[in-house]
């Protein structure tokens, strides 16, 4: 744990907690890709398929759990809460998801660290995390009139996978070279697709 790993994972939490606020308090998910939330719930899902299995440390833990079912409740929220769900842009949301996530597999097979079933998974999440942000991005392009609240969580996003990238050139050069190809091909793919948005938010 270092203070950027520690800063990621907080911007992280901090964009979640600014959804679930927006959704709790508007009961509107207006201009919020359902299909993005449910790609990062197969990526905490499958990224986290350790958590019952080996144990890290409290902190770790706890994390684990608040990501995956935080983002279950929001694609619950969002498939079956009857206020919500009616204000759902179904017509906007349009991205094929699909295709991500069979993109994303086959990269799992194709490269991993080793070739198991757990490395794969978590292979796979990473690779689907790099563009999970894909049908968010598209669907505020198309509906151009962006809330603050949805603009805030797409900016935490983004804030957490920079600090994710500082951690990670920390690590390297801290800990004896510490380096894994995976994340940060696909940690650098992330961010050049917040480049757009970047741009755009700070200008407003």
């Amino acid at each position: 744990m270092n203070a950027f790993r520690f800063l990621g994972d907080m911007t992280h939490l901090f964009s979640v907690l600014v959804l679930l606020l927006k959704i709790y308090a508007t009961k509107s998910c207006s201009g919020v890709s359902r299909k993005t939330q449910e790609l990062y719930m197969l990526v905490f899902v499958a990224r986290y398929m350790d958590l019952f299995t080996d144990y890290i440390s409290l902190y770790n833990s706890v994390m684990k759990v608040v990501f995956i079912t935080s983002s279950a409740a929001i694609v619950w929220c969002m498939r079956r809460h009857p206020q919500v769900r009616r204000t759902y842009d179904k017509d906007q949301d349009t991205f094929r998801h699909v295709v991500l996530v069979a993109a994303a597999f086959v990269l799992a097979l194709l490269f991993n660290e080793r070739f198991t079933f757990r490395e794969i998974c978590w292979a796979f999440s990473i690779y689907l995390e790099a563009v999970a942000i894909l049908p968010q991005l598209v669907l505020l392009q198309r509906s151009r009139n962006v809330d603050n609240l949805t603009g805030q969580y797409v900016f935490f996003l983004g804030a957490y996978r920079a600090f994710y990238i500082l951690n990670w050139i920390y690590r390297y050069f801290t800990e004896g070279h510490h380096s894994r190809w995976i994340p940060w091909i696909a940690g650098l793919v992330q961010t050049a697709l917040y480049a757009d948005f970047f741009y755009y938010y700070f200008l407003r």
